[in-house]
């Protein structure tokens, strides 16, 4: 499982502010606005298409500003994923009020149109009071009765003018959107302002999602993310890292117990690992060290974090020349990765040592042309490659890779 970052309920809301003018632009915040912003292309669609097309984007947009805001407001650091539910009701809640602003603002427009300035200064001031109060009170009549929205304001002070000038400059760019459009191409105004639009939508939610985590404790709230991190010993995993550094000045055999007994129960994170590997260097337990690389190197893989998993193989074969993986899949992926990277040594050390382990196996030709490829190279090792290429022909003459084979054994020829 992934690291759950937990924010902290007692950082000043200065660092929270500077920071958070980020968030949208962090993981799935930035994927997200990026691809709302791109799929706002179908409202050009023609007749109702194109509008339902736009209903459903302005629709997801809001929805994930709204799981911003409950996810923020649970303690979560990070902008959460698409699909991530925090709070489904409230956000299916929060979605459909500002839905129905929206359809509000297009009715004044087209009727009203002098209408639209105060209307949107007014939706600026007491949206936040909506948004937060059904955030944290679930309740839809509670949440648009305006004698609520006095609560709500004096519970925040002076903090709730921080979501309002947000909202301001959401209503800001609806105007600009609208005059600059008229000057820019289509084309190129419409994704501009979608992305400016939602990343100011994921801002403002955001924000106010950090004065309800604030203030959770006068809410009568408990965030999940704490409970969540404890529940799965992430903060269980620091304190354990605290006694290990506590005892590997004068119990270096103590230490590495607690190691061994925690990496047994479950997935560890990197930080344990890197702390065992000290303690294995630090008792000169060169075998320990080897061992425990293969382990790694293993779960690493599984956990699709291979460039971690070829700098511990880098550290094994400083340790032992001849070490390779112990899985032929391992040995083959970093072997493929190590090429990529341009480590031409590496790659090759683990083409000969896959060959010579598991000949028989059905990476072999696939592995065997790699190592091939990068022998022909150099010209004092073309004829290794041209042997190796020939060895493969006569082993695997029903292999799928048996045709390329043929190929580079040809190009091989040809050159002089």
């Amino acid at each position: 499982m992934a690291r759950i970052e937990v924010a902290s309920a007692d950082a000043p809301f200065r660092e929270r502010l500077r920071s958070g003018f980020g968030y949208p632009l962090r993981g799935s915040g930035l994927a997200t606005c990026v691809a709302l912003a791109l799929i706002h292309y179908l409202g050009l669609l023609p007749s109702y298409i194109g509008v339902l097309a736009s209903m459903f984007v302005w629709t997801a947009t809001w929805r994930y500003a709204a799981t911003c805001l409950l996810h923020t407001a649970n303690g979560y650091a990070d902008p959460p994923d698409v699909g991530v539910d925090s709070g489904d009701a409230s956000a299916w809640g929060l979605t459909a009020i500002h839905l129905l602003v929206v359809a509000f603002c297009v009715l004044v427009i087209v009727f009203y149109p002098h209408a639209l300035l105060p209307l949107l200064i007014l939706f600026a001031l007491v949206l936040p009071a909506i948004d937060m109060s059904l955030a944290f009170d679930g309740n839809m009549a509670l949440a648009i009765n305006p004698l609520n929205w006095a609560r709500v304001i004096g519970a925040f002070g002076s903090a709730y003018l921080v979501p309002v000038a947000i909202n301001g400059l959401l209503a800001i760019t609806i105007v600009i959107a609208s005059i600059t459009t008229a000057f820019l191409p289509q084309i190129l105004a419409l994704p501009l302002f979608a992305f400016a639009y939602s990343y100011l939508a994921v801002l403002a939610f955001h924000l106010m999602g950090v004065l309800i985590h604030q203030r959770h404790k006068r809410f009568g709230l408990e965030p999940e993310a704490p409970q969540l991190a404890k529940a799965v010993g992430q903060d269980a995993d620091e304190d354990l890292l605290a006694q290990v550094d506590a005892l590997a000045g004068h119990d270096p055999m103590a230490a590495t117990s607690l190691l061994v007994a925690r990496m047994q129960n479950r997935v560890a994170p990197t930080p344990l690992h890197l702390a065992y590997r000290r303690l294995l260097q630090q008792q000169g337990f060169r075998d320990g060290l080897l061992v425990h690389g293969q382990i790694w190197m293993a779960s690493l893989i599984a956990q699709g974090e291979a460039k971690r998993a070829l700098g511990v193989l880098q550290e094994c074969c400083g340790i032992d020349a001849h070490f390779i993986p112990d899985d032929p899949r391992t040995c083959r992926e970093l072997a493929d990765l190590s090429a990529r990277l341009g480590m031409r040594r590496l790659a090759l050390h683990l083409g000969r040592g896959f060959l010579n382990t598991w000949p028989r196996d059905t990476d072999a030709p696939h592995v065997g042309l790699l190592a091939a490829r990068l022998l022909a190279e150099e010209p004092e090792h073309k004829s290794e490659a041209a042997q190796l290429l020939e060895s493969l022909a006569c082993a695997w003459p029903e292999h799928p890779l048996h045709a390329e084979i043929g190929l580079q054994r040809s190009r091989l020829a040809r050159t002089p």
